[in-house]
């Protein structure tokens, strides 16, 4: 007995992707490697992972081995698609409130007289510009007032958002307009999508928009990933839990609950690196 014991493995590495109707399970310990698929649960798709790694450590007969994770999820990809995130407002630049709905002049049908542009994610009543400005050098014109941001406050509990996009004009060159306001709209203990933090690069289109989804889509995964981990921790292990992000490598969970915009093609490219392998 005592011989078996010592054959097994230290470490289990399992990769895991959540679909619609089944959860994927790949398993890699010394030279074995094990795949498998469970239903999936959609009403609590940590259920189906801890299913899947408690097979997965009858199968191996492992006590004490600890687990890395790797996670492809789709969760911010379904909530993108099906447009069911959370009630998010943009702060943004005054007279720079639409640039989510303006876009670019680009655009998939261009010869199609009846083309339709899908709703922005934040209609226009969410949508507040603040009295500042900041040039491309980064020098302040225009001052942000404290009374404005007593009003700005205001405003976001009365309308009752769940989660807050802020994007500056040249945020990226000076920060400190957009740090301002995090500090001010804190108080409402809702989650943040600051600019300068996620994606401090110029295009001001493609940085507001990026912000907005990243914005729409944080309050859920971040409770989805928060669950996730408490089940988990009833395997009473040493384990360390990754999510793949759209580039195919991986974050930590703290980082993809913040900026879960990295996360929206998590479980396609985890599917092509695990192929790849």
């Amino acid at each position: 007995m005592s011989s078996q014991k010592k054959s097994f493995p230290a470490i289990i590495r399992i990769g895991v992707d959540t679909g619609g109707t089944f959860t994927d399970f790949i398993a890699v310990t010394n030279s074995v490697l094990r795949s498998f698929k469970v239903p999936s649960t959609p009403h609590n798709p940590a259920l189906a992972i801890l299913e899947g790694i408690l097979k997965i450590l009858n199968d191996l007969g492992s006590v004490g081995a600890a687990l890395e994770i790797s996670h492809g999820t789709t969760v911010a990809t379904n909530t993108l698609l099906e447009r069911k995130g959370a009630r998010t407002a943009l702060i943004t630049t005054a007279g720079f409130e639409d640039v989510i709905e303006i876009g670019r002049q680009n655009r998939p049908d261009i010869y199609n007289f009846s083309a339709r542009k899908p709703p922005p994610l934040i209609p226009s009543d969410l949508r507040f510009g603040v009295k500042e400005r900041i040039g491309a050098d980064g020098v302040i014109i225009e001052n942000l007032r404290d009374k404005d941001l007593v009003l700005l406050v205001k405003k976001l509990k009365q309308a009752q958002v769940e989660s807050v996009a802020i994007s500056l004009l040249f945020s990226f060159v000076n920060p400190a307009h957009e740090i301002a306001i995090a500090e001010a709209v804190a108080e409402l203990k809702i989650p943040l999508s600051i600019s300068h933090r996620i994606l401090p690069e110029y295009r001001e289109y493609e940085r507001t928009s990026t912000i907005v989804v990243n914005a729409y889509i944080a309050p859920l995964v971040s409770r989805y990933l928060n669950k996730l981990q408490l089940e988990l921790k009833q395997l009473e292990r040493p384990l360390s839990l990754r999510v793949m992000q759209s580039s195919g490598g991986s974050i930590s969970v703290e980082t993809a609950s913040a900026e879960p915009v990295r996360t929206i093609l998590s479980g396609p490219a985890g599917g092509l690196v695990a192929a790849q392998r």
